[in-house]
């Protein structure tokens, strides 16, 4: 079984206010920096995204994939690889936690990625450390800016 990578941070809003951010994947390429475009394919009996399509241009990572989302709960979302040019293995999850009576949100941010080209293992959970710590320090810039303007 791969290894996965996770990180966490706590962002000044509610859950519901971070999972807007989050869901809201017509904005990604303005605040994530990888994502230069994403297009929902399809959506949930909820009219949740349950399928994305996503270009990345990441510097040496340039990608062009979809991703299968599930939604476990108001405070979850998790999402895993449907196609990929580069990628083997692309599984993830954001889980929101109330903190301060609900006023903040810690948000993890787990990550398992296998590319199909050969790549150290060390390398790979740098690569994904650095994924991971960009997608939520945008997140909380993204989050705290839509809320406190």
């Amino acid at each position: 079984m791969a290894e996965h990578t996770s990180s966490s941070i706590t962002i000044e809003a509610t859950p519901a206010e971070v999972m807007a951010v989050i869901a809201d994947f017509d904005r990604y390429a303005e605040w994530t920096g990888e994502v230069k475009q994403a297009e929902v394919l399809a959506k949930d009996e909820q009219g949740r995204a349950s399928q994305v399509r996503l270009v990345l241009d990441a510097g040496a990572i340039k990608d062009d994939h979809t991703l299968a989302y599930t939604w476990p709960g108001e405070n979850a979302v998790s999402w895993s690889l449907v196609k990929s040019q580069m990628l083997r293995q692309l599984d993830g999850s954001y889980v929101l936690e109330p903190e301060a009576g609900g006023a903040h949100t810690k948000v993890t941010y787990q990550l398992t990625v296998d590319v199909k080209i050969p790549m150290l293992g060390m390398i790979k959970r740098k690569a994904e450390k650095v994924i991971i710590d960009r997608a939520l320090d945008g997140l909380k810039q993204r989050v705290e800016s839509v809320h406190k303007g």
